[in-house]
């Protein structure tokens, strides 16, 4: 018989710990919906209690995307989930995860407890976030190093606490699925009343066996996985959502489980992802990358113009790509365009339907037509603004064979216009010069991004970028059909999104989370 497998979602979360991934409420908000369209069963939001910024994206996100259960992160320590139940307020569905190690390494060198000690603070802590939720998942954080003994023992003991979800994470990245496996078949068999609760996994990809792991996991009986999409996370990353639900979809005759999971949302989740984190999806990547359904091989291709299934497993069209086209253009009307975003599931407001239309004609009378992927660049470029310390107002570029790359940009900061005209490598690195003396910038560019976001020409070229100052790194995006601008957009958008980081420094604090 076919089981359920819940996804629970950590994008927001531990994907956001990936180096120079770091999202703004505005963003994460974006995604979360995009998450509930995609149809996950739990997003966790974030890890309230590590910075105001994340409190106010549990807070937001628990009140504005409805579908999903949402959570969020908290050591096992009072203060963590008293925090995570006040940003839950309100949520319809709310859940505060909770963790501590299990292992001896971690115990000893990092928590200086003993296991008794470790036992009694999570069945406190499982204790205590149900007197705020009924929903109370508990992770025995380095499961896979600890002594499987002690593990099932703590395992019985928050679930007789009242957890109705027990993680076991493979935070290192160690286990292989064969090990997995045993593991999570000897806690179902060894701890008492373990149907009571899901046992739940959280793979990491250190030796590249997030995945594997994952499924082997969940052909041993576990009933949640914990993933991200694109696979984002700390160091190595995380089991990728996209090949874990798609690998239960294809191969179900083998697991026997599938996911509620819209899998025609995957590519637009995917893309979204990669937009806003400036983390550029490598083209061998499954499922998502650009060669995923791209056939090179004679022999492939003769197969596939016979018949599909020869060479193709999953039909391009499951993950949400399409061969039909948007034909949209300068004649297009403001009624159209709101439907033809209607139909790629975007509800806006009118003020941002406003923004994202004046974008849109701008853009179509450098364009002969708009794609799917165009609108979304648009939409998303609208919805992640953030106050504009720096505006683009003007700027021109010369550049040539034996001729000295020159550029003239007027910018708006702080109310004022300033005008400067610098030289540099080349013409982008000429703007960027130019730019960052005007601002007075002391960021560091950590790195810089092309790609085309359609095909020919006249495509959009989008272009990410990514700085850090003072221990702050923040990604930038820009689109445009000139790779000039989009190049001082997203420039721009990283040194806005970089002073309002630097404003509330004094308010954040570390990120601190389940690896």
């Amino acid at each position: 018989m076919t089981r359920h497998v819940r996804i629970f979602d950590t994008t927001l979360r531990d994907g956001e710990q990936s180096p120079g991934a770091s999202m703004n409420v505005e963003e994460k908000v974006l995604v979360a919906k995009q998450l509930a369209r995609l149809n996950v069963d739990v997003i966790e939001a974030g890890f309230a209690m590590s910075s105001p910024g994340d409190f106010e994206a549990v807070q937001r996100i628990g009140r504005e995307v409805e579908g999903p259960t949402i959570c969020s992160l908290a050591r096992a320590r009072p203060e963590d989930v008293d925090a995570a139940a006040n940003a839950l307020k309100g949520a319809p569905k709310p859940r505060i995860h909770t963790f501590l190690s299990a292992s001896d390494i971690h115990l000893v060198h990092q928590f200086h407890m003993t296991r008794d000690q470790a036992l009694t603070r999570a069945v406190e802590m499982v204790r205590h976030a149900r007197g705020y939720v009924d929903d109370v998942e508990y992770s025995p954080m380095d499961a896979t190093r600890s002594d499987v003994s002690y593990l099932c023992e703590v395992v019985e003991a928050v679930i007789d606490a009242g957890a109705g979800t027990v993680n076991i994470p493979d935070t290192v990245g160690y286990t292989t699925p064969q090990e997995f496996g045993e593991i999570i078949r000897t806690l179902r068999s060894r701890v008492r009343d373990c149907d009571r609760a899901i046992i739940s996994v959280h793979c990491h990809n250190d030796l590249g066996l997030a995945v594997a792991n994952s499924m082997a996991a969940i052909h041993a009986g576990a009933g949640q996985v914990e993933c991200t999409i694109n696979g984002i996370g700390e160091r190595a990353g995380n089991a990728s959502l996209e090949e874990i639900v798609m690998g239960l979809r294809t191969r179900k005759d083998f697991y026997q489980a599938e996911t509620c999971v819209r899998t025609e949302e995957i590519s637009k989740a995917s893309r979204l992802v990669s937009k806003i984190t400036g983390m550029v999806v490598q083209p061998n990547k499954a499922i998502v990358g650009a060669n995923a359904f791209a056939h090179t091989s004679g022999i492939h291709q003769d197969g596939l113009l016979k018949e599909k299934r020869t060479y193709e497993i999953m039909r391009p069209e499951s993950i949400g790509l399409t061969q039909s086209r948007l034909v949209m253009g300068k004649l297009s009307g403001r009624h159209a365009f709101r439907e033809e975003l209607t139909k790629l599931g975007y509800s806006l407001t009118d003020e941002e339907i406003n923004a994202a239309f004046d974008r849109f004609k701008r853009l179509a009378d450098q364009k002969k037509e708009l794609f799917e992927e165009d609108l979304e660049a648009i939409v998303s470029e609208a919805a992640t603004k953030v106050p504009e310390r720096y505006s683009l107002k003007a700027m021109s570029t010369q550049s040539g064979m034996n001729q000295l790359p020159t550029a003239t940009v007027e910018l708006q900061v702080d109310g004022r216009i300033e005008k400067e005209t610098g030289t540099g490598d080349g013409p982008v690195d000429a703007v960027y010069r130019t730019i960052a003396h005007v601002t007075q910038t002391r960021s560091t560019l950590l790195s810089y991004v092309v790609k085309a976001i359609t095909g020919g020409t006249d495509a959009q070229g989008e272009v990410s970028v990514r700085l850090e100052q003072d221990g702050e790194t923040v990604t930038g995006n820009g689109a445009d059909t000139d790779i000039i601008v989009a190049s001082a957009q997203a420039y721009l958008n990283a040194l806005n999104k970089l002073a309002l980081q630097l404003e509330r420094r004094s308010d954040t604090g570390h990120k601190i989370g389940l690896c």
